[in-house]
């Protein structure tokens, strides 16, 4: 196809970066045959990085997979906060981890960290083996998922939990909404039913003085603190105007009643 028309055909499509777009599939792209059968999925809707088979985050190249959600960019302000004090040797929680792209760009940044890594979606397990050592990679719900000599151990919990309110599924873009599985994305509710499971269990697993940090938004800021706080845990919300991401910040206190 000449990269004239993949450019029209992406920018009929209605994607902004139509340019872009077609040297990404032009690099993934094996033959002509290829190119065709890329193109038509992207143009279908399925997102770039999901067509191509990688994400770039935090300067890293992510494994992506069909149905597995897309790393944002607003979460690297989860892994700017999460390697603040790190040291190697340290024990990193990825909860809810999808691709694991939060685990690996953390691992990346403070070598020597000691990542372990769960999520509830075998496919998204799959696609993080390919990303973090696959052998603490780990399937199951939340901290059950982890070896149990974790506990008590634990340096950092780092979740991404779905935080979209159930009935505003239907107002996210389509790219997300259709191609990404919904246990990645509903957040129940109000959109914290599952950051309740991850606050809830994270004392028992944190290291005296450890943190827990969780993705959130603004308006849900004062929600999730509140959680953490019910939880024992000293809370702080920061925002990173860069990256429009909110993180909530749960430490447990280094002396406990």
């Amino acid at each position: 196809m000449p990269p004239d028309a993949l450019v029209a055909a992406l920018r009929a499509a209605g994607c902004v970066y139509a340019e872009d777009e077609a040297r990404e599939l032009r690099e993934a792209a094996t033959d002509a045959g290829h190119l065709e059968a890329l193109l038509a999925r992207r143009v279908a809707g399925e997102p770039l990085e999901q067509v191509v088979g990688h994400a770039g985050f935090c300067g890293l190249r992510i494994a992506v997979a069909p149905g597995v959600f897309v790393p944002r960019l607003r979460s690297t302000a989860l892994v700017r906060r999460a390697t603040a004090g790190l040291r190697p040797g340290d024990v990193v929680v990825d909860l809810c981890c999808g691709t694991g792209a939060i685990g690996a760009a953390v691992l990346a940044a403070v070598p020597g960290v000691e990542v372990h890594a769960a999520d509830l979606d075998p496919d998204a397990v799959a696609c993080a083996r390919r990303n973090l050592p696959a052998e603490r990679v780990h399937h199951g719900n939340l901290y059950g998922a982890l070896p149990r000599d974790l506990r008590g151990r634990v340096a950092l919990v780092v979740a991404n939990a779905p935080y979209v309110p159930t009935g505003a599924i239907a107002t996210m873009p389509a790219e997300a909404r259709d191609h990404e599985h919904p246990v990645a994305l509903d957040g129940g509710p109000d959109g914290l039913d599952v950051q309740r499971g991850v606050v809830a269990g994270a004392p028992e697993w944190l290291a005296p003085g450890g943190r827990l940090l969780v993705e959130t938004s603004v308006a849900q800021g004062p929600a999730t603190a509140a959680l953490m706080e019910s939880a024992g845990l000293v809370a702080e919300i920061t925002h990173d105007d860069d990256v429009d991401g909110t993180v909530a910040t749960g430490r447990r206190p280094t002396l406990l009643p």
